[in-house]
């Protein structure tokens, strides 16, 4: 029972300035066909003058992951599309904080097979943080390693 586990996963994007509508609307749809479930926009939490950004300007979204969704998606990235990106040679330990949470940038979102079939010029990154139960690194690199994450050495 004292076994770490994922507790959550969460997917998050920054949309910068993008001022076209059907780019946001195109963001909006790959995170819910890959995660299966729809993203929340997330506000800017204070205002600066030379990004011209407003408090509360939606500058990203998000989507957090529990239960069974949170099992298919991890299962899915570990086994499906960490393998498909260009040039892998797996996850660097530093990605691993104190608290035994991993976050993964993912250069691309084509490497999932949900939107492999559309063109290049739309190609936007992300990033997956797993919250763990583990209390430290070395106890969440032994669970991740036992669960299949393809760490480096």
């Amino acid at each position: 029972m004292r076994t770490p586990r994922i507790e959550k996963v969460v997917i998050s994007t920054g949309i910068g300035k993008i001022a076209d509508a059907k780019k946001i609307e195109l963001i909006q749809d790959r995170l819910a066909r890959i995660t299966g479930q729809k993203a929340a926009p997330r506000g800017a939490k204070k205002s600066i003058a030379s990004f011209k950004v407003r408090a509360g300007d939606v500058i990203g979204y998000q989507v957090t992951l529990r239960g069974s969704r949170k099992n298919d998606f991890f299962d899915k990235l570990v086994h499906v599309a960490l393998p498909r990106m260009r040039d892998f040679r797996g996850i660097n330990l530093k990605a691993i904080d104190a608290l035994g949470n991993i976050t993964i940038g993912l250069p691309e979102h084509t490497i999932f097979p949900e939107t492999s079939d559309e063109e290049q010029r739309d190609v936007f990154g992300f990033s997956v943080t797993i919250v763990t139960t583990a209390k430290s690194r070395e106890e969440a690199e032994a669970y991740l390693r036992h669960m299949g994450v393809p760490l480096k050495k």
